[in-house]
Parts: structure tokens; sequence; C-alpha cells
């Protein structure tokens, strides 16, 4: 059963009801005992970013990453989750964790940065490990997961500029932060490329790599302004869209369904799995893989071999990828299918270099 803490800002106190977590096991208990694993009695927590666990994008995919570490009987079975609604509950929460004195404690997603950098430094017995940043400046008790998604998102753009009927795609993003420009700075240049190498002009609406200026809604909970730009950006000719929104993703797929000729490329997840009420919309998905990178992280520190090293997701190690095309598997040629697969192999081996100024 999971355990949820909800945090309003306007509260002034904490009112936590679950069990205080345990310290990290000793490194006695590290070894398999009889076929089973001990770290079993390990206690890991999270701290979530806006949006919630359920938010069908990262925070789902840290959180399942700590569900798969406990059904492999590495960490207790009943992490605590801190869910915050707004980035004034940021620090409330971690506090929460931090007296709980957890084994470790996962921090999802670039806005919680400061705060994790503060409380990590604050208390350097305690072990954190955050989603989707890296500092300048390692810190001994936090170690970062990362992505390359521009790698995988260079993928959906050639696959967008090969699908579109209309010669328009379009991305936009929830907040102008790296995480979520990477993902626009890969997808812009796929299409680019694909205009390169097919003589074509598929033109890119809601995002301007070399201008590094596009549509942002801002944060990651006004479903009004996200459904009005998905909107725009239809309107502007737009049959495929690549929102990297989280939760706001959704407000694109119903854009799209109401829209009746377009289809959406999802973020973080496999949209198809995350989203099935919009599967038949789902062209692709550039998948991260958080829940990977949190499990390891997870059971690394519960074995007693907590690294502060980054871990940098790329195509070369699956840590980034396509999802299948699902639905839309004949409706692409199999020469497009066959480039890209191509492609993919080019940036694993170096041939073909794709950059992003947010990429690690």
């Amino acid at each position: 059963m999971k355990r949820r803490f909800r945090f309003a800002a306007a509260l002034g106190g904490l009112a936590l009801v679950a069990t205080a977590c345990g310290e990290a096991p000793d490194e006695e208990n590290d070894t398999a005992t009889n076929g089973e694993e001990e770290g079993a009695d390990f206690e890991a927590c999270m701290v979530t970013d806006e949006g919630g666990v359920d938010d069908k994008s990262f925070n789902e995919s840290a959180w399942n990453g700590l569900q798969n570490a406990v059904d492999a009987g590495v960490i207790n079975e009943d992490p605590s989750l801190a869910e915050s609604n707004s980035p004034s509950d940021f620090e409330p929460n971690l506090r929460s964790m931090v007296d709980q004195d957890c084994g470790l404690i996962v921090t999802v997603g670039f806005a919680l940065a400061d705060a994790t950098q503060q409380f990590a430094e604050d208390n350097p017995d305690e072990q954190f490990a955050i989603v989707d940043f890296i500092y300048e400046e390692e810190i001994d008790n936090v170690k970062p997961l990362v992505f390359n998604t521009h790698e995988a998102a260079f993928l959906a753009g050639y696959v967008a500029a090969g699908y579109t009927e209309t010669g328009t795609v379009g991305t936009w993003g929830g907040a102008n932060i790296p995480t979520v420009t990477i993902f626009m700075d890969g997808f812009w240049d796929g299409v680019q490329h694909y205009n390169e190498v097919k003589d074509e002009d598929v033109e890119v609406v809601g995002w301007d790599k070399e201008e590094q200026d596009g549509q942002f809604v801002g944060d990651f909970s006004d479903t009004t302004l996200a459904l009005q730009i998905s909107e725009n950006l239809i309107d502007a000719g737009a049959d495929v869209l690549l929102p990297v929104a989280g939760p706001l993703g959704e407000q694109a797929a119903i854009a799209a369904r109401d829209d009746g000729d377009s289809v959406v490329i999802w973020v973080d997840v496999d949209g198809y799995e995350a989203a099935p009420e919009y599967s038949d919309l789902m062209l692709t998905s550039v998948e991260k893989g958080i829940s990977v990178a949190v499990e390891e992280a997870a059971s690394a520190a519960a074995a007693g071999e907590f690294s502060n090293e980054p871990f940098v997701g790329t195509l070369e190690n699956d840590g980034v990828g396509l999802s299948p095309y699902y639905d839309y598997e004949d409706e692409l040629s199999d020469e497009l299918k066959s480039e890209v697969e191509e492609l993919r192999e080019q940036i694993i081996s170096g041939e073909l270099t794709v950059e992003s100024d947010a990429a690690f």
C-alpha cells in the first residue's frame, strides 16, 4: 500500500501519519542469506515535484523505481512518499523525510535542486538521489540521476517530420528549464536533419533552438494555458505535438483528440501504456529510464554502496530511447523506420553528434 503525505502550503505544521524510516543497514546485513537479500529492512523515501505521483510522467516513473526495488526485495515494502503540490512544499516535505531518518531520500525534478542541496549539506549523514539535476560542484551525499534526452528526442523529431501530412510539427514546454528544453532541442534538430537529408521544409512551431525561444506554460499545473497552447499550435498547422510538461501533456492529447487529425509524442515514459485513454493518439514516446536509475540507486544504497557519481542516461546505455510505434507501426514507412534505427546507431557510435546546451 502506498503511503502518501500531501502538504498544503497554507498549513503551518506537518501532519504525518506514518512510521519512521530506519537507519541504513549495517554492512554485515548487506549480503544475501539463503538466496534472499537482507536489504529489505532498508528504508527509501521520495519527495515529488508538482504534479504528484500519478502524473503519468517523471514523478510516477521515479516512484515505480522504488516499487521495483521493493519487488526485488532490496528495500522496505512501504517506502514513504511526500507529494508536493507547489514549490512551497519542497522544504517541509524534505524536512519530514530527514526527520524520519530515511536510508535514501529521492527527490524528483530540477525544481527541487536548491532544497535538496540545502538539506544534504545540513544533514551530511543522510543520503540523497536527485532526478534531473546535476550540481556544478558535486555534493558528497547526493547522487544525480540525469538523462541526455535530446538524443532520443532527435529520433522523435525525425519520425515526426516523416509522419506529418501538414508539413508542420509542434512542441511546447511546462517551465523554461534545461530538463524541458533538452527535449525540445533534440526534437528541433531531428526535424532539421530530416529536412536536410530529404530536401524537405518541415516547420517546427513552438520552439526555435537557435533563438532558444518558444511556447511555455510557466509551470506544470495550468491546464487551461496548456490546452490553449496546444490548440494554438494545431491551428498553426501542427499535426504532431511534443508536449514536455509532465501531467500537462494530457492537454496536448485532449487538443489532438478534438482536432481529429493530430497525434502526440509523449515524454519521460511510454505514453501508450501510461495514458491508455489516449493510446490511439500516441505516435511514439521519448523515454528516459528514471525508474531503472532510481531502482539502481536505491539498491546500491541498501547494499552500503552509495556513490555520488552521476548516472547519465544515453542511447548507448539505454537510459533514453523511443517507445514502439504501436498503432502507427503500419503508417510509418519501412524506409523511415530503418533510417531512425540507423540514426540511433550513428549517435551511439559518435558518427552523428547531437548537441544541446542542456546536455550532461
